[in-house]
Parts: C-alpha cells; structure tokens; sequence
C-alpha cells in the first residue's frame, strides 16, 4: 500500500471515530429527541408472583397498593376472541388441566391451583384466594393511572390487534409498553401501533450490541425504548461477565432521565450519552437484596421483581 493510500484510509478511519464519539455524546446533532415516557424503578413481575397468586387481580391490587411503578403482565387469547392474562399458553402449571387457552372460550377457562411455584425463586411457592384468569380489560379498568408491560406471549395477529385496540380504548398509549423476545411478534406489534413504546427483542439486542462495537450505534435511528433484560447470572453465573453485560447495555443507554436515581453508576450519570434510541433499562427477575443493589450500582433504570414489598423496602433503604 501505498503512503498517500494509507494516508487517505487512516484519515478516512480517524474521521469516521471521532464523528462515531462525537453523535454518540450529542445525538441532537443527527437524531430528534424522543418524548418523556413513565420511569420505572419497581416494576411488579407477573404482579408479584412470590407474595400474591401470578398475574391474578389480588396481586396487582397488592403491587399497586404499596406503590409500585409498573405492572409487568403476560397476555393470551381465548376462542372467543377475549385478551387474558396469563403466562402460559398452556394450563397444565398453573391449573392442572392440561388445555390451551385459544381452545376454550372465556367462561371455560379453568381456575388458578391455590398455590404455584414462584418463577425465578427455587424451592418457593406462593398462596393466594384469588384464582381467577382476569381480562386484560379488568386491569385497565382496575388501574387506569398505573404503567403496565405488557408480554405478548404468542405470535398471534389476532391477540396483538385486540391488545391495540383495548389499549386505544382506554387511552394508554402514554402508560403502556409491549413486546416480546420475538423479533417478529415486536415487529408485528409496532406495525399494528406504533404510538405504544415497544421493547428489544432478543435480535435487536444484538444488532444494538454490534452497532455499539463497530461505531455505527449513532447513525441508525432506533425506535424501541425500553431495553429489559435479565441479569446475567440468571443464565451465566459469572460475575465479570455480568458486569461486562451490563455495563456495556448501560454505557450506550441513551436516555438523560434515565439514571436519577441516587446510587446509579458514576460513568452513567457523568457520560452525557443521550442519544435517543431507548431511555430505559429494566433487569429482570431480582428477587434478593443483594440483587437489587448490584443492578441499581451498575446504573439499571429500574428492577423487575417476584416480591414488590421486599423491593420496596430496599429502595427505601437505598434511597435514604
């Protein structure tokens, strides 16, 4: 190669960084600020599976009553065309009938077993009275003021059309973001309405991790806006591994709202990135102490969790 072509492909590399940094620093320069949405720093997962039956009426009163910020909540539909919530397609779990939700109609559905295993907690299971599948329309009506993430369990047109339309009827499009790890069920989601926030899937996770890496990240516009992800050593017990993780995910957070919160990590709240892509980082399912405080240090918006009276505490605590 020659001394004038490594000239120019240097000055062409070296110019390519530092324009890369720069949008990175100041995306307003390239990209239209995006508007305020909720933020969420206890977020009830399933409602709060380990102190109420999941996804039950009960535990989402119980969240909402000791001031939660965010309901998390998994929808299915029925025969009759009737949005549900419910995690499983499947009832065998949570009912002892082995039966799909979209082969009954509403009125058939089966109750809730008294008690269940509490998801992301080994070796616990959770009472409750309530043991009634609620519509989705039930939670609305119920907490019209609450934010709620709604999990899109199946690839269903029918289910995400009928979620559209409940959240247009109740005007909660400010209050409400949906989704799935499915690439193609958020596609379907924003394509249906794109005026509710929708979250990463797993394949956008990566592209973003990838634009991050090569110094694409600040030319691609980025519609989702909220990043959930589960601690690392919910799949990966390995501590530096989930560090790198989350660090990587928190340094190209792009929200300046994002990280108000006392304790959230030094080079979050000092690096200015306020690119436009997504404004918060949700990790998934803590539900210990020690937990809770390795996600807030690392600059995680906010927590999702089996037990919201215990996250509640700790914030407390946290926060004095």
């Amino acid at each position: 190669m020659s001394s004038t072509a490594a000239f120019y492909l240097l000055s062409t590399l070296g110019g390519y960084l530092v324009t890369s940094f720069l949008l990175l620093k100041y995306p307003t320069l390239l990209h239209q600020r995006k508007k305020q949405r909720f933020l969420s720093k206890h977020i009830s997962h399933r409602g709060g599976a380990g102190e109420n039956l999941e996804n039950t009426m009960e535990a989402f009163q119980h969240a909402v009553t000791i001031g939660t910020d965010m309901l998390e909540l998994d929808c299915h539909i029925t025969k009759d065309e009737q949005v549900v919530v419910s995690h499983d397609e499947n009832l065998k779990r949570s009912t002892g009938v082995n039966v799909n939700i979209s082969d009954l109609k509403y009125c058939e559905l089966p109750s809730y077993l008294g008690k269940l295993d509490v998801p992301f907690q080994r070796a616990c299971q959770c009472e409750g009275k309530d043991n009634r599948i609620p519509l989705l329309k039930e939670v609305f009506d119920a907490f019209p003021n609450t934010p709620i993430n709604i999990d899109i369990k199946v690839n269903n047109n029918v289910l995400i059309k009928k979620v559209s339309e409940l959240v247009k009827q109740y005007k909660r499009e400010h209050l409400t973001v949906w989704g799935n790890a499915s690439y193609e069920i958020v596609e379907k989601c924003y394509k249906e309405n794109s005026d509710i926030p929708i979250l990463f899937s797993l394949q956008r996770v990566l592209l973003i991790l990838g634009l991050f890496f090569t110094g694409l990240l600040p030319f691609v516009p980025i519609r989702e806006q909220f990043f959930e992800i589960p601690m690392p050593s919910i799949i990966l017990n390995f501590r530096q591994t989930q560090h790198l993780c989350l660090y990587v995910v928190l340094r190209i957070e792009r929200g300046p709202h994002a990280c108000q919160a006392k304790g959230t990590t030094h080079h979050v709240q000092k690096s200015k990135v306020s690119h436009l892509a997504f404004r918060y980082v949700y990790v998934w399912v803590l539900n210990e102490e020690q937990e809770y405080k390795r996600a807030f240090d690392l600059g995680a918006t906010g927590v999702m969790t089996d037990y919201p009276t215990k996250l509640k505490d700790f914030l407390h605590n946290f926060s004095a």
